[in-house]
């Protein structure tokens, strides 16, 4: 008879899906994908992004190495490269976004403090998309790999096929960035 303690370890959680079980990769990470591709291209083309994504996971599923990390950076990597392929839209995307945000200001008339506040956040959104738009695409990856999708500097590495350094020098250039266009200042 076994008797656990609060003090014995957690049972080990399920180990993550197989390459070769679609469904299974689908149940365990496209929400983790959709979130993150909604917030780079809109919910529309978002949804034919991450179906894309595992179609090419399942078709490539001989070249996944677990060796070099796990699945999900693996599938994070095979989003950004489509991604990638959709960058024009996703800069339009950025520039409409900074565009509507800069005319919603123009709009506001009331002076309460709500309208002033509204008018502020709608300026900060539009500074950063901007500045997001402005930034290189390997700047522009790294930061939303990090911000919207929580991965780590080396899941991002593996995600983006490159080193832990690069990760490292554009994350903070992209921030510097960021923070520039926050202040009012241009870089």
């Amino acid at each position: 008879m076994t008797v656990t303690t609060e003090h014995d370890p957690p049972a080990p959680t399920a180990a993550p899906p197989d390459p070769g079980d679609l469904g299974a990769m689908f149940d365990a990470y496209a929400r983790d994908l959709l979130r993150y591709a909604t917030r780079r291209v809109g919910e529309q083309l978002a949804e034919d992004v991450v179906a894309q994504t595992f179609l090419v996971a399942y078709e490539q599923r001989h070249r996944f190495d677990a060796t070099r990390g796990d699945l999900l950076p693996w599938l994070y990597g095979i989003c950004s490269n489509l991604l990638r392929r959709e960058h024009r839209a996703e800069k339009r995307a950025l520039r409409a976004t900074a565009a509507a945000a800069l005319a919603a200001t123009a709009d506001e008339d009331a002076p309460d403090a709500r309208s002033a506040e509204r008018v502020d956040a709608q300026r900060t959104v539009a500074r950063v998309a901007t500045a997001l738009a402005r930034l290189p695409r390997r700047q522009r990856e790294v930061l939303l790999l990090f911000a919207v999708a929580e991965l780590e500097y080396a899941e991002i590495a593996s995600a983006l096929g490159i080193p832990l350094g690069s990760v490292r020098s554009a994350l903070h250039r992209a921030r510097t960035k960021i923070k520039s266009a926050l202040s009012g200042g241009s870089r």
